[in-house]
């Protein structure tokens, strides 16, 4: 994940300074998904380690509402 980071912010630092070519904004597009990937699976992981207490003092693990649409 370092490596695809120091990459983002490398493509990002060429992009203030000239326009990126079209393979460099194909690979910043690919390497965004695969960061926001791993966020979401943390982010993911996390939730689902959390349990709430119920009206009965239950406790239960938290469930999703609802899904997002993209």
């Amino acid at each position: 994940m370092d490596k695809t980071i120091k990459r983002i912010n490398e493509l990002a630092a060429i992009k203030k300074t000239r326009p990126l070519t079209n393979e460099e904004e194909a690979e910043k597009k690919e390497l965004y998904a695969i960061y926001l990937k791993a966020i979401r699976g943390n982010l993911e992981a996390q939730l689902g380690q959390i349990h709430v207490l119920n009206d009965d003092g239950e406790e239960v693990p938290l469930k999703r509402k609802s899904t997002l649409k993209n």
